[in-house]
């Protein structure tokens, strides 16, 4: 299994600095547009993520010595992250790929099969939509396509308590209570 660990979390590391490359170039690019900045929360609720994305963090955040003891645990479902904290990310260095995505344009394939652009609402105020392109924008189904097949393998070969399907998402504030 050891093996199998280190290339799940290789792959994973591998997976996580693409984005965080692309989205730093996409970030640079599109600064005059861009009003994200700490202290804004805007897009940050309590996601799903697929099970590899799920332990990766987890045991990022075990080895770092995370404490949750600041963290408001509770059963309610309120739609916030549990990991905002004064509007700010506690776990930003290791967060999940869609969190490393936010306010960038995002060009996915929408459920009729069209292309589609998803960008926050605060930004891109004054912008022509129609100079987007391919180049300027954060190419999410290629990611999240990866990201797909790497929890496939990671789920073939986990070992836990657990048995997940490749369909399966587990909720970040789980992070918490697993910490």
């Amino acid at each position: 299994m050891e093996k199998k660990k280190q290339k799940w979390v290789t792959d994973y590391r591998a997976l996580r600095k693409k984005v965080d490359d692309i989205a730093s170039s996409l970030s640079r690019q599109h600064a005059a547009h861009l009003m994200c900045k700490k202290g804004c929360d805007l897009c940050c609720m309590d996601y799903s993520i697929l099970p590899v994305e799920f332990y990766f963090i987890l045991d990022e955040l075990k080895s770092g010595g995370f404490k949750t003891e600041n963290l408001i645990l509770t059963d309610k479902d309120t739609g916030d992250c549990i990991f905002l904290k004064d509007h700010a990310c506690a776990i930003y260095e290791s967060r999940p790929l869609i969190c490393r995505t936010h306010g960038l344009p995002l060009l996915y394939t929408n459920n009729d099969g069209e292309w589609e652009l998803s960008t926050c609402e605060l930004n891109f105020t004054n912008f022509d939509f129609d100079d987007f392109s391919e180049k300027n924008t954060y190419p999410q189904d290629t990611f999240n396509s990866k990201l797909f097949l790497l929890n496939r393998e990671f789920i073939a070969g986990y070992e836990g308590e657990e048995n997940y399907g490749e369909f399966d998402l587990l909720p970040l504030k789980k992070l918490a209570k697993k910490l």
